[in-house]
Parts: C-alpha cells; sequence; structure tokens
C-alpha cells in the first residue's frame, strides 16, 4: 500500500489517544490524527521523527495523520493501525484461492478474512505489530479483549475442521518474529498457547517499510506450523511479483 503528500515532521506530545501535536517543517505546531490508538510509547517520544500523510479533505478537523516513526536503534515503524489488513488483502490476492472475503462473520465475530480454494475453507486473522524489543514483536502493546474473543473463534472454527490461521504483519523491517505480550495481557496470552495447540497457524509477516510505503514480502511459518502452510508455496513470491 502506499500513501500521498508525505511530509516529516518532529512529534512533541499526544494529549490523548486519536491526537499528537507535532512541529513541522516550517516550524509551525499542528494537531494531527494518530492513526493508532494503541500506547505506542516506546515510539512516539518528545523529538522523535514521524511521517504525516496530507489529507485533501478540506472539512477535517485535522490536516494531517501521523503514519509512520523513526525508533532510535531499529530503524522506521508504520504505526497506521489500518495498513495491516489492507497489505495482508494485497499479499492474499497474489495466492492460489478462488475467494478471498474480508470481514467475515464467523460465531459471534467478524474475522479478518476468509478463503476459499475448492472445497476448503480458510480464516485468517490479522494483527499488527509495532511493538518491538531486540528484534522481537510483542503483541499486544495494550489488552485486547477484541483479540483474545477472535482467537477463541479461531479455536472453535479448528476443532469444527476449518484451517485457521493468525497473522503478525510486522511493521518494522527489524521484526523477526512475534510473541505474545503476557505482561500485558496475560489472558491473550493463554488464549494464544491454546490456540497454537489445537493447530490454529501462526504466521509472521516481515514487511518493507517506507515513509510512503507498507508491503509484505514473505510469510513466515512458526515452528509447527510449517505443516499447516495450507499448501502455498509462497517461498516465490516477493514484493516484486
Amino acid at each position: 500500500m502506499r500513501y500521498n503528500n508525505i511530509t516529516r515532521a518532529v512529534f512533541l506530545n499526544r494529549p490523548n489517544r486519536f491526537i499528537a501535536n507535532v512541529l513541522l517543517s516550517d516550524g509551525s505546531t499542528a494537531a494531527v490524527h494518530v492513526k493508532n490508538t494503541g500506547r505506542c510509547r516506546e515510539l512516539l517520544i518528545s523529538g522523535t521523527t514521524v511521517y504525516l500523510e496530507r489529507s485533501d479533505n478540506p472539512r477535517r478537523k485535522t490536516q494531517y495523520d501521523l503514519i509512520a516513526a523513526e525508533k532510535h536503534g531499529s530503524g522506521l515503524f508504520n504505526i497506521d493501525s489500518q495498513a495491516a489488513n489492507t497489505v495482508m488483502k494485497e499479499w492474499l490476492d497474489k495466492l492460489n484461492f478462488d475467494i478471498v472475503r474480508p470481514e467475515y462473520t464467523y460465531g459471534n465475530s467478524r474475522i479478518d478474512f476468509y478463503m476459499k480454494r475448492g472445497q476448503e475453507e480458510f480464516l485468517l486473522e490479522v494483527k499488527g505489530c509495532t511493538l518491538e524489543r531486540d528484534g522481537t514483536g510483542y503483541f499486544p502493546d495494550a489488552p485486547t479483549e477484541r483479540g483474545t474473543k477472535h482467537l477463541r473463534e479461531l479455536i472453535s472454527a479448528r476443532k469444527n475442521g476449518i484451517n485457521t490461521g493468525i497473522a503478525f504483519v510486522m511493521q518494522a523491517e527489524c521484526m523477526e518474529r512475534v510473541v505474545p505480550n503476557a505482561d500485558t495481557d496475560p489472558v491473550f496470552a493463554a488464549v494464544f498457547r491454546e490456540a497454537e495447540e489445537v493447530g490454529v497457524a501462526v504466521f509472521f509477516c516481515k514487511c518493507s517499510v517506507a515513509p510512503d510505503r507498507l508491503e509484505i514480502t514473505s510469510a513466515i511459518p512458526s515452528g509447527s506450523s510449517s505443516s499447516a502452510l495450507w499448501r502455498l508455496d509462497t517461498s516465490a513470491l516477493s514484493a516484486d511479483n
């Protein structure tokens, strides 16, 4: 996915989940919309270089969206919480599914993607990850009842014979894998382990990240998930295909 009208700025502060104050290149300050309601405390630090997308909608209260931030020693992080599903749809469309349907209702939840090939059905939940330490991503960065609920739906679907998976979109090039953040959300971590035990596949999606772009370059199965790769050969796929 690509962004338009990118502007570099300096992060000043974040008075609430939705708004940040930044210093623009012309020396003026502006209130901008933050496209991530998570904490992002290790990224949105006063003085950090951030990147904004300028909106062409004159009716908006804020002229810019904050979409990316530089982290000292780790590089550029895309923090757009909507981006993970967008790039996953682009990735899935490259594969040999007959159907790729976003926002699929299963049980009492909406699962991010339903796919079908022949008579086989697949459910995939997508989680964007921006919390990183020493090359490892941690999810979630804040307690997520919704995320836990979706995992339980995947467990139920897997027990009913449906191929299920959870894909972590790593929104920085420095990340190699993602682990459940038990310190922040022990319930999610426990249900995640249960999901792995019943055969819910786990994938780590590496990305190419730039101020104006985010793209999945590979989907790496975790451990035993290699046998549950849904018989897809993704090794030949790249950002250039």
